[in-house]
């Protein structure tokens, strides 16, 4: 199993929302506000004065194989929101109870 953690600006939770109900991800937990900056130039989500906007993520558990239809749903919504930005970062997972 996996642990697939989606880091995205909050105006598109909408957007991510529908990619986990097309790929049928019913189980997640969601982190609302989220603070925080991009390492490719993405400019800061702090929810302050200065840099009012704000990040949401969401952590999901799947199979293996779940993993590149993920990433591949996130990419095609990075593309197309490249001003906003939304990352996936994948790691193992030993065990669950």
């Amino acid at each position: 199993m996996k642990a697939v953690f989606v880091v995205y600006n909050q105006a598109l939770t909408d957007r991510v929302k529908f990619m986990f109900e097309q790929l049928r991800i019913t189980g997640f937990t969601q982190f609302p506000l989220v603070y925080g900056q991009g390492t490719n130039g993405g400019e800061p989500r702090m929810g302050s004065h200065a840099w009012p906007e704000m990040n949401t993520s969401i952590l999901t558990i799947v199979e293996d194989d779940m993993v590149p239809l993920i990433l591949k749903y996130v990419e095609k919504l990075d593309n197309i929101n490249k001003e906003n930005g939304v990352r996936a970062f994948v790691w193992n997972i030993e065990q669950t109870y």
